[in-house]
């Protein structure tokens, strides 16, 4: 992975990725006690940051293998961006999702043209269903951040992070990123370190499935006891990817560690304050950055909201908590 693989996927990615913003708000800034500055994915396209990496691998395959479909598997947001990026590119996808998915995002996964296969996630791997199928139908592995086409087009959003960082005069922050396997934490240390090497990045995680958080501080991959038991689906994984650790470790500092709970007051606090529509785990790291001031450093602290793809009873339920 490097710089360059970046500003090619950000080339392929030009007109048909949503250009996001870097949005601010003076209420959000006194409750964190430093400026707030959010970089709003929940409005990219299929309302999560993974269209990005899905567009990138699936724009860098060739035609002839392109034209034989992908497959995918994943709780919903790279599902959504895969099988989207499949339409757009006139061919087909099929998804491997846990049946305990949010109905959302396995309905749009279906929408976008995929064809969804789920699994119990307690009791089966959804790697070893995703190989089989593979190899039985011929169809090309999109990993959901352990592929380094994904990582690619994950870190433009780290590219336009530095480019509208450097307009708002912003020389040092913490960068505090939703974290999952570390695809897009990883995507975006990268591109930070080449065009903002002042600001740091610093992974968010759900309690529970802090598996970065205790790989940093052992300096040795660990991986989560359970593999179900948070609101924040979208960045449950098992442990870091073996291609995103090596640059997470380099590059990252100490991740924060969100509750539920303070996931959904961010939700709250997004809706209220800046109109914006996000999931638990898309809202983790405005929650680190909201509810952990004592953890954060200096004047600005720079926030993804990584998705907004939440069930509306979800939803009721974090509106419900201002």
């Amino acid at each position: 992975m490097n710089i360059e693989m970046i500003r090619a996927a950000a080339a392929r990615l030009s007109g048909h990725a949503v250009r996001t913003p870097l949005l601010n708000s003076s209420f959000l800034d006194k409750i964190a006690g430093r400026h707030v500055w959010i970089k709003p994915e929940c409005l990219q396209h299929t309302g999560s940051f993974k269209f990005r990496g899905g567009y990138s691998a699936l724009s860098a395959l060739d035609p002839e293998t392109r034209a034989k479909g992908v497959i995918a598997f994943s709780s919903g947001n790279h599902a959504q961006g895969v099988a989207l990026a499949a339409t757009m590119h006139g061919t087909s996808a099929v998804i491997v999702m846990p049946s305990d998915a949010p109905q959302l995002k396995i309905e749009n996964t279906r929408a976008y043209g995929a064809e969804v296969v789920l699994y119990d996630r307690a009791t089966e791997s959804r790697d070893e269903i995703g190989a089989r199928l593979s190899e039985t139908r011929g169809l090309t592995l999109v990993k959901p951040f352990d592929e380094p086409q994904v990582i690619a087009g994950q870190g433009t959003c780290g590219l336009e992070i530095a480019e509208d960082a450097r307009a708002h005069g912003i020389k040092e922050a913490t960068v505090i990123v939703c974290c999952g396997g570390g695809g897009l934490t990883s995507g975006i240390a990268l591109a930070l370190e080449a065009d903002a090497p002042g600001l740091r990045v610093r992974p968010a995680e759900p309690a529970g499935f802090d598996d970065v958080a205790r790989s940093l501080r052992s300096g040795k991959i660990e991986s989560n006891p359970a593999k179900t038991g948070s609101i924040c689906d979208a960045i449950i994984t098992e442990r870091p990817g073996d291609l995103t650790w090596p640059i997470l470790k380099r590059l990252c500092g100490p991740a924060l560690v969100v509750s539920d709970d303070e996931a959904l007051d961010a939700m709250a606090q997004a809706f209220l304050r800046l109109k914006l529509v996000s999931e638990p785990g898309g809202a983790a790291a405005l929650a680190a950055a909201l509810y952990h001031s004592d953890e954060n450093e200096g004047d600005d602290v720079i926030v993804t909201v990584s998705g907004g793809n939440v069930d509306p009873t979800m939803f009721v339920r974090a509106l419900e908590r201002l």
